[in-house]
């Protein structure tokens, strides 16, 4: 088998659009199916300046490489600049290869259900469990306007993550995000949630 499960292991044809049954790959060409590992993936999302960034290292020292915890970041390159969707499939690919090594992946980084519940890429996920951590807006604006130059948070860029902060609260109980307000609480204490979030849900 295969990591990119995109990828038939039988004759080799590559699905835009995988066939799935469960657990089970099915290639549309050649008809041969093939077992994969079925994981959730946690997406530990919300606006920038909530506090993902700094959960990262913590959770991966809390689970000792239970999970495996990765920033969204570092794959927000040129080539992927315009074409969000490509963007969010790529990750969910890069996901389930992860997955196929037996540990579940967490995810930093900011997204919504509605930018990962519709890919093809989804059906290789028993679940996608989403927590965001928010802030109230005058915490969130003095923290994005701390940060350094070098990440260039100007007054539009920070309205415009003023506005997700306000949507994603407003819309989590109808998307099936958990919220965390991390706006008077300690670093320690915002880790210690999110740990318990993802152990209360993973596999067993």
């Amino acid at each position: 088998m295969g990591l990119d499960l995109r990828i038939c292991p039988a004759c080799g044809d590559r699905a835009d659009r995988p066939l799935v049954a469960g657990a089970v790959l099915t290639c549309r060409e050649c008809r041969h199916e093939w077992p994969f590992r079925k994981l959730p993936l946690f997406a530990l999302t919300g606006p920038s300046g909530a506090g993902k960034s700094t959960m990262g290292p913590l959770l991966a020292e809390r689970f000792g490489g239970d999970v495996v915890v990765l920033e969204q970041d570092i794959l927000w390159i040129d080539a992927l600049h315009d074409d969000v969707a490509a963007f969010r499939a790529v990750w969910l690919r890069m996901a389930a290869v992860l997955h196929q090594n037996g540990r579940p992946v967490v995810l930093c980084g900011t997204v919504a259900p509605p930018e990962f519940e519709p890919l093809p890429e989804r059906a290789f996920f028993s679940d996608i469990h989403y927590l965001a951590l928010v802030s109230t807006p005058e915490s969130l604006g003095r923290r994005l306007r701390a940060r350094p130059a070098w990440r260039e948070w100007d007054e539009p860029r920070i309205e415009e993550m003023l506005e997700f902060n306000d949507w994603l609260q407003k819309s989590a109980d109808e998307l099936g995000v958990g919220l965390f307000d991390t706006t008077d609480v300690s670093t320690a204490a915002t880790a210690d949630h999110v740990e318990k979030w993802i152990r209360d849900r993973l596999p067993g």
